[in-house]
């Protein structure tokens, strides 16, 4: 997620006990997604696309406070 954004996500997981919790639960999200996709969870249509709809939540909510953190800087 946001690779782009490598070191700023390393310093904001280390200072921003939010910023950690938000980025653990987008890849615990990220993880159900790729187990029901490649077979080794079953989820429903509707479960797996609740699913993608709070991983991009979390996304747009991990950036905003990336690019918040950059302009601090």
């Amino acid at each position: 997620m946001l690779h782009e954004y490598r070191d700023e996500i390393n310093e904001l997981k280390a200072t921003n006990a939010h910023f950690a919790k938000i980025f653990e639960k987008h890849n615990e999200l990220d993880r159900q997604a790729k187990d029901a996709d490649e077979g080794r969870a079953h989820l429903s249509d509707l479960e797996l696309e609740n699913i993608k709809k709070e991983k991009l939540l979390l996304k747009d909510e991990a950036l905003k406070l990336i690019l918040e953190h950059k302009n601090q800087a």
